[in-house]
């Protein structure tokens, strides 16, 4: 590896293949793990050169795509097919990689009432497939030709979109080839001291939209709308915490509390009980170029059917400039999910 104050970004592709099980969260999927899944992932990577000051905080990673193939040797579950974006994040002089990359899984094989009613795990075609891998790397042992080998965890869930999603993990150990696609050595730039940074308080508006259907199959999907406020200040240039409050207008949980009330009236739950909620949450914002990764716990102060007092919530945030920002989101109670968000907010 070269230091230089020439910019000389490379790139390389890496395949991997994979051996594992299907991880036991719930007994409802003991009947799925009866077998070892096994795959590839092959994908491309860029590394950073320092060019950017957000390079230099993270050790100047690696970003890129990654095509996945699970065949989870079972004919229940069947193959899953990914796509994801990713980043490579370096440790221990550069030989331990750590990836993180997110993004959508084609299933094969989704529950269907007549002819796959055992899978309960997926009850749509399109999945969320984030996934985390860290290896030991070696570069260059062969000309271009490098060597990994490691673990990888896939989850692989549709966020509630549509029932049955108990979900599906799997932790495997990969072995894999790395390939770099250019002659010349990386060239990194010199390192350059960041000025602190000082920001006043910010106060942020948001609105988020979803599809959910209940874990009743069959209750019928309905839409979501979440209307959220809250203030937050950055630290540093890697992160914030926020404090904020947000309005959620859960069109399944209306329908969701009339079933409960005619299905189990042991339970004392009125069919006309409010589906509104208002929740408060602290928050924190973690900061990697004009993305930033979003993790917050939050408390229901107002909900009338009782049926959850916490939620968690996990995403990812993209500014589009000085104020805008997008941002999509994953809600959660506990480790159940209960919907994707897509949203669009100002910052002021």
């Amino acid at each position: 590896m070269l230091f230089s104050q020439e910019e000389n970004p490379s790139s390389f592709i890496d395949l991997n293949f994979f051996y594992g099980n299907v991880a036991i969260h719930k007994n409802d999927i003991l009947h799925l793990a009866s077998s070892h899944p096994s795959g590839v992932i092959i994908s491309w990577n860029k590394r950073t050169n320092g060019s950017r000051p957000w390079h230099q905080r993270y050790n100047y990673p690696d970003y890129g795509f990654s095509i996945t193939l699970q065949n989870f040797n079972n004919e229940i579950l069947g193959k899953n097919y990914g796509l994801n974006a990713h980043y490579n994040f370096y440790l221990l002089k550069r030989r331990l990689m750590l990836r993180v990359g997110t993004g959508i899984a084609y299933v094969e094989n989704p529950f269907n009432r007549e002819t796959n009613f055992r899978n309960n795990a997926f009850g749509s075609r399109l999945v969320n497939s984030p996934y985390m891998m860290i290896n030991y790397s070696k570069d260059n042992i062969l000309d271009r030709l490098g060597f990994q080998a490691g673990m990888s965890i896939f989850h692989y869930s549709n966020g509630s979109i549509k029932a049955p999603n108990i979900s599906v993990n799997t932790i495997n150990l990969n072995i894999g080839v790395k390939y770099e696609l250019e002659e010349t050595p990386h060239a990194i730039m010199d390192r350059k001291k960041e000025n602190k940074i000082s920001e006043p308080i910010a106060f942020n508006f948001l609105f988020t939209t979803g599809v959910t259907e209940s874990h009743v199959v069959g209750s019928g999907q309905y839409p979501n709308y979440t209307f959220t406020t809250y203030i937050d200040k950055k630290f540093n240039h890697y992160s914030a915490v926020q404090f904020g409050t947000e309005l959620f207008l859960s069109k399944y949980l209306k329908e969701y509390i009339k079933y409960l009330a005619i299905a189990f009236p042991d339970r004392g739950i009125n069919s006309n009980t409010d589906y509104k909620r208002i929740g408060i949450f602290l928050g924190h914002e973690l900061f990697i170029s004009k993305m930033s990764l979003i993790t917050q716990y939050g408390y229901y102060i107002y909900n009338p059917s009782d049926l959850k007092r916490t939620y968690l919530r996990i995403g990812l945030k993209h500014y589009l400039g000085k104020k805008w920002f997008a941002s999509i989101n994953l809600k959660s109670h506990k480790f159940i999910a209960e919907s994707f968000e897509f949203g669009l907010g100002i910052q002021l």
